[in-house]
């Protein structure tokens, strides 16, 4: 859910931001990014943008540019800045939104109360099924923080953000982005997880203190939430000792409290999780006329996600790429099974959470430690109700992802289109007279051998019974020959033999039946009916 950048600021207040640029239109916030200078990344459209650490006007004036290319709702910058003639100016003629941060206030104090209300708005939206549970952590982050005079946020397992205390006086570079990624960072886990944190969490309910981490990380108090013997989360507190015991013995009773509260939570996310699944499957196997009445603006792909290694069934594959595609930001991600496979629906735009191109990079990079993960689109739609068509093509990309004839951890039908329309062709040509494949040869018949009649016309029959009969292989000496027609030595290399070897079976073979391959619609009926029997394209 998006809110508007005039009602975000009015949220916060004329003491913190003031909007002192407004663009035409209202523009809308679907999140809030923080740009550094040098990092390269600019957020994704409808993204308000912190810009950090900007020295000047002309850095500034660079950033807005930049910012007004990627369709961004709005910057907020310090209020020297902001009130530059040039930035101001900058910000008019790019149509982009201005804020001004006030001088006093901390960036972590203004993130964190952005954040909260964009994750409030978001869980009143009118697709979440009950927005109580999470309305009442974050008043448990709240109740906590005041209670221990700390910041606060609450976590999952996963050590994904589900809450946090609006105070932010003290914070570090590890609060930061961990609000506004709504994750713990990485590089962060990995410091939690070699040191056994995790472990104590999920065999401890007594709160314990943590040191300071990498990247001048404040030491943190930890209290575990388990319900039933089951971890389902933890409170995180800025603190550098424990607590009196009464102030611990709250925190136990709130972390009792606090555990219902995740149970409540997860149900609501599998129910949630279960009606996006049951849409988007209806989406892909009806016209689609009620998809966009959810689904982002497209144009969009759909995606057919592989099996894992580990998998043994389609539920299995989705708790995967949901696990994966969550961890690289895509909150809310668009995927269901269908027939016994895992389907993701993307848009068509560049860079953020959602995308093609940002789900190929994800794809791409989780190969390398999966061989087996991979992905293969559909060719991009611009209307719901050719959603069924563009999974069909994923589909038929799939199966020819399975046996070989395409490779690579990400294909789209876009790069694909011939190889599908030589399996379309030989798939034709081989139904149109109950043919099947058998290792390449025509169908036996009951008695175990080549049926006489002429299966699928021409010259095929004879040369498949001299095979057959005589141990040759002059239907894959034609096959390399059409592939190659004017490569001998390419020819005979896919068949492992010698050029002059290849020139003495064609002779042989023009002997057998006739072959007319100077004819250009003879040569490509041929290598149909060759692929129809197995024989692809070398």
């Amino acid at each position: 859910m998006v809110m508007a950048l005039e009602a975000l600021v009015a949220s916060l207040g004329q003491g913190l931001v003031r909007l002192v640029v407004p663009r035409p239109g209202g523009p809308a916030v679907g999140d809030v990014t923080v740009v550094e200078p040098g990092e390269g990344w600019f957020g994704a459209p409808g993204d308000l943008v912190f810009g950090v650490g900007i020295p000047d006007a002309a850095a500034a004036t660079d950033l807005i540019g930049r910012l007004a290319e990627v369709g961004s709702a709005g910057v907020v910058l310090r209020r020297d800045l902001a009130r530059s003639r040039a930035v101001r100016a900058a910000a008019r003629s790019h149509r982009l939104a201005l804020v001004e941060l006030d001088a006093g206030v901390a960036l972590a104090h203004v993130l964190g109360l952005v954040r909260s209300i964009l994750d409030r708005s978001t869980m009143l939206g009118p697709d979440a099924p009950d927005p109580g549970a999470h309305n009442d952590l974050f008043t448990l982050a709240d109740a906590v923080a005041a209670l221990v005079d700390a910041p606060v946020t609450i976590e999952d397992g996963q050590s994904r953000v589900l809450a946090y205390s609006s105070r932010q006086d003290v914070t570090d570079t590890a609060r930061v982005s961990t609000i506004v990624g709504r994750r713990v960072p990485e590089a962060l886990v990995a410091h939690f997880r070699a040191r056994g944190l995790f472990r104590r969490l999920a065999r401890s309910d007594e709160p314990f203190l943590v040191p300071p981490g990498p990247t001048q990380t404040l030491p943190r108090l930890v209290v575990p939430v388990r319900a039933g013997g089951e971890w389902l989360g933890s409170i995180w507190v800025v603190a550098e000792q424990l607590p009196p015991e009464g102030v611990l013995r709250e925190l136990r009773q709130i972390a009792t409290v606090l555990a219902l509260q995740l149970l409540r939570v997860r149900a609501q996310a599998d129910m949630t999780r279960r009606i996006s699944a049951d849409r988007l499957r209806t989406a892909l196997t009806d016209n689609g006329s009620e998809a966009v009445q959810w689904l982002s603006p497209g144009p969009w792909r759909v995606v057919a996600l592989s099996r894992p290694e580990d998998s043994d069934d389609a539920s299995h594959d989705l708790d995967v790429w949901e696990s994966i595609f969550r961890r690289r930001q895509w909150q809310q991600p668009l995927i269901t099974d269908l027939d016994g496979v895992a389907w993701a629906v993307v848009t068509t735009d560049q860079g953020r959470p959602g995308t093609w191109d940002w789900l190929a990079d994800v794809v791409g990079s989780e190969a390398t430690a999966d061989p087996s993960l991979h992905a293969v689109a559909g060719s991009a739609v611009t209307v719901p109700s050719r959603l069924r068509r563009s999974r069909e093509e994923a589909s038929e990309l799939a199966e020819l992802h399975a046996t070989g004839r395409i490779a690579g951890p990400v294909v789209r039908f876009d790069d694909a289109w011939q190889e599908v329309t030589l399996a379309r062709a030989a798939a034709a040509v081989g139904a149109r007279r109950g043919t099947s494949r058998a290792r390449g040869r025509l169908a036996p018949d009951s008695g175990g051998t080549p049926r006489s009649e002429p299966l699928l016309g021409g010259p095929l029959p004879e040369l498949a019974a001299h095979d057959a009969a005589h141990g040759t292989a002059y239907l894959a000496t034609l096959a390399a020959h059409l592939d190659h027609p004017t490569e001998p030595t390419r020819a005979a290399g896919a068949l492992h033999v010698h050029p002059n070897t290849l020139r003495y079976r064609l002779g042989r073979m023009a002997e057998v039946a006739p072959l007319t391959l100077d004819d250009p619609t003879m040569r490509l009926v041929l290598r149909l009916q060759l692929a129809a029997l197995g024989h692809l394209p070398t």
